[in-house]
């Protein structure tokens, strides 16, 4: 699947306007309490919603997130926790939904049977930032038979690979702003900018900043 643009994807940056994608780390502090969040962004008007899979080693995460996750696991927080928590939000929510994950729960779980959880339960689309676009292929054929969007990163250090990346992005092309881990930044530098313009010389896709906002 190249360049395509799958069904979640907001009416709003189909049209060339702004999205917003909020962030939760499912299970933290509890399932219940994500849950309520998740409807409450909803309700406020959240284009999409990211929930992240609590891990044990966030490598991407500042500590904010990494204080979540420690908080989730800490409460019980699984995998088939959270899948049954969006098939709940599923009844009555039609927003889309992705998890931000890692590589190890996945593989953990079975690259085919996370899938088709997903499916089953309502997750849209997938970000694992620890899978290099040159990696991909360990989810790609899974994701595509369960319907489920890969989504795509590129960063400021993406330039000699931002063509290649971008002819063959799903969903939204995850534009990384900024070095470094996920956090509050004091401001955001221009380098992704250059990467952004390689991109959007190979495709139409949309892009979404993220890390540093």
């Amino acid at each position: 699947m190249q360049n395509s643009s799958p069904p979640f994807l907001p009416s709003n940056a189909s049209d060339g306007k702004k999205a917003f994608i909020a962030f939760i780390t499912g299970g933290d502090p509890d399932i219940e309490t994500s849950e309520a969040l998740i409807r409450t962004m909803a309700a406020a008007g959240a284009d999409m919603i990211e929930i992240g899979i609590p891990f044990s080693d966030p490598i991407a995460e500042g500590p904010t997130i990494q204080a979540a996750s420690q908080r989730a696991l800490a409460a019980g927080c699984t995998v088939e926790k959270l899948f049954a928590m969006v098939a709940r939000l599923r009844r009555d929510l039609e927003i889309p939904l992705l998890f931000m994950t890692y590589a190890n729960p996945v593989f953990a779980y079975g690259s085919a049977a996370f899938m088709r959880r997903c499916r089953e339960s309502g997750v849209d689309g997938l970000i694992i930032p620890d899978v290099p676009f040159e990696e991909k292929a360990e989810f790609a054929a899974d994701c595509q038979a369960n319907g489920v969007a890969l989504i795509s990163m590129v960063s400021p250090t993406s330039a000699a690979r931002a063509a290649a990346i971008a002819r063959e992005a799903e969903g939204f092309l995850y534009c990384v702003s900024s070095l470094g881990v996920t956090g509050e930044r004091d401001a955001l530098g221009h380098e992704i900018t250059e990467v952004i313009r390689i991109a959007r010389q190979q495709s139409a896709i949309p892009c979404a900043i993220g890390f540093g906002i």
